[in-house]
C-alpha cells in the first residue's frame, strides 16, 4: 500500500496538479507544498464552484488534513494573507489547519521591485518572469541573506538582518537600475503587521513530518511547476528558480527520499506553455488557437494566454525519466474531442539529424523541429466521463500510445475540471 505520494507536473506546468492534488487529499493526513511561489497557480472547480490557489495547497477544501508549507517555498507574507482572507470568507477554517516551516524564505518588497526591473532592463529578451519576486529571493536564499519565516518570532533579530539586506539590495536598485530605493523603516513596520496574525503558525515541519511517519500516516506531496521548468533540468535559462523534479521533495520539506511511494506525473493530453522559451509542438494557428479557447488556457497567476500545440511525447518521458515517475495523470483529454486527427511529436530533427531524446538547453531546443505521428481523433464527447470502458475508441488508442511513447503506465484521466470528472485507472493510495 502507497503511505506516501508525490504529484508533480510533466511538462511546462499548469497540467491541472491543483484538481489532482484535491481529489486524491480525500484520503491523506497532510498536503505538502514543497517548492515555487505565489508565482503559481492552481484551479480547483468542486461543485461547480472554482477556487484559485498559490500558496496554500490544494487540499484546503477537504474537511480534513493538515496544509503544509515547506522550507522549500518562498513566501510572500501578504500574497498568504490574501488567500488565507478570501478562503475565511467563505467559511473554511484556514488557520486550523495550515501550518508554514520556519526555514521559509521570505518574499520582500525589494525582491519584486529587482524582478520586474531586470525584466524591464532586458527588454525582449525578458524571461518572462511573473514579477513577484520569486527569483530574487531564491538568489537570497543561496547568498545566505535571506530572511526566514523563523525571523519573524524575534523581531529584533528581524529588523537587523532586514537592513543589511536592504543596504545590499537598495544600492543595487538605485545605482544598477536607476530605481527608487526601499524605505527600510515602512519595510519592516508592513512585515511585522503582515505576521502578526499567521506567527504561531510557523513550526518545525520536517519533526511534524517525522511523527506522521511514525503513525503510518498517509502524506501527499504537492509541486508547483511543471518538470521543463526545473532550474536545473528545464529550458534554462527559460525557467523558475526552484527544483521542480521529484528530488526537490526531500530537500524542499525535510521528508527523506526513502520514505516516498509513488509519483505521479500529471500531463495534458497536448501541450501548453506560459511565457518565453522553446517550444517545439506550438502551434500559432488554428489547432492552438482552437486548443487555447476550447481549453481555456489562461494562467491561474497572471492571467497571461498559454502557447498551445500538440504532444510532445519526447518531452513527457524525459520528464518520466527525470522523475522516476510511477503513473501518468492526463487531464483536459476532454479538449481534443471533435478534432479530425492528432498528432504526437515522437522525434525532433535537429541540425538534420533524428533525435529521440529531450535536448538539456533551450539553444539545442530552439533548432528542434517535431517529427509527429499522426493518429485519428473521435466524434464522440468525453466530457465527465468517469468509466474507462466507455471512452470513444480511438481516445483509448491515443492514451495507450502515449503510455508506450512514454513508457509509463496511465493512472488516472480527467474528463473536465470537476473533481468527480475523472477516471482512476490504478489504486494510488
Amino acid at each position: 500500500m502507497n503511505k506516501n505520494i508525490v504529484i508533480l507536473g510533466s511538462q511546462w506546468g499548469d497540467e491541472g496538479k491543483g484538481k489532482i492534488v484535491d481529489l486524491l487529499a480525500e484520503k491523506a493526513d497532510a498536503v505538502i507544498r514543497f517548492q515555487g511561489g505565489h508565482n503559481a497557480g492552481h484551479t480547483l472547480v468542486v461543485n461547480g464552484e472554482t477556487t484559485k490557489l498559490h500558496l496554500i495547497p490544494s487540499s484546503i477544501l477537504r474537511e480534513k488534513g493538515l496544509c503544509l508549507i515547506g522550507n522549500g517555498v518562498v513566501l510572500s507574507l501578504p500574497a498568504l494573507n490574501k488567500e488565507i482572507e478570501m478562503l475565511e470568507e467563505r467559511g473554511i477554517p484556514v488557520k486550523d489547519r495550515l501550518r508554514i516551516s520556519n526555514a521559509c524564505t521570505l518574499i520582500m518588497p525589494y525582491h519584486i521591485a529587482l524582478d520586474q526591473a531586470r525584466e524591464k532592463a532586458k527588454g525582449k529578451k525578458s524571461i518572462g518572469t511573473t514579477g513577484r519576486g520569486i527569483g530574487p529571493a531564491y538568489e537570497d536564499k543561496i547568498a545566505r541573506r535571506a530572511l526566514k519565516a523563523s525571523d519573524l518570532l524575534n523581531e529584533d533579530l528581524f529588523a537587523e538582518k532586514l537592513g543589511t539586506a536592504l543596504h545590499y539590495h537598495n544600492y543595487v536598485l538605485k545605482n544598477y537600475f536607476d530605481e527608487d530605493e526601499i524605505d527600510v523603516k515602512e519595510t519592516l513596520e508592513n512585515a511585522l503587521v503582515q505576521a502578526e496574525g499567521i506567527k504561531h503558525l510557523i513550526i518545525d515541519i520536517p519533526d511534524l513530518l517525522q511523527q506522521f511517519k511514525t503513525q503510518n500516516a498517509h502524506l501527499l506531496f504537492e509541486g508547483a511547476q511543471g518538470t521543463l521548468l526545473d532550474v536545473d533540468h528545464g529550458t534554462y535559462p527559460y525557467v523558475t528558480s526552484s527544483n521542480t523534479t521529484a528530488g526537490a521533495v526531500s530537500t524542499g520539506s525535510g521528508f527523506g527520499p526513502r520514505n516516498i511511494d509513488y509519483i505521479l506525473g500529471i500531463t495534458k493530453a497536448y501541450t501548453t506553455r506560459v511565457g518565453s522559451g522553446p517550444f517545439p509542438t506550438e502551434q500559432e494557428n488554428g489547432t492552438g488557437e482552437h486548443l487555447g479557447k476550447k481549453g481555456h488556457e489562461f494562467g491561474t497567476t497572471t492571467g497571461r494566454k498559454r502557447r498551445c500545440g500538440w504532444f510532445d511525447a519526447v518531452a513527457v518521458k524525459r520528464a518520466c525519466e527525470l522523475n522516476s515517475t510511477s503513473g501518468l495523470c492526463i487531464t483536459k483529454l476532454d479538449v481534443l474531442d471533435g478534432m479530425e486527427t492528432l498528432k504526437i511529436c515522437t522525434a525532433y530533427e535537429i541540425n538534420g539529424q533524428e533525435v529521440n531524446h529531450f535536448p538539456s538547453n533551450a539553444d539545442a531546443l530552439e533548432k528542434a523541429k517535431p517529427m509527429y505521428e499522426e493518429l485519428p481523433g473521435w466524434s464522440e464527447s468525453t466530457v465527465g466521463l468517469t468509466d474507462y470502458s466507455k471512452l470513444p475508441a480511438n481516445a483509448k488508442k491515443y492514451l495507450e500510445r502515449i503510455s508506450e511513447l512514454t513508457e509509463t503506465p496511465i493512472s488516472i484521466v480527467s474528463t473536465g475540471p470537476d473533481r468527480e470528472e475523472t477516471m482512476i485507472l490504478e489504486t494510488i493510495w
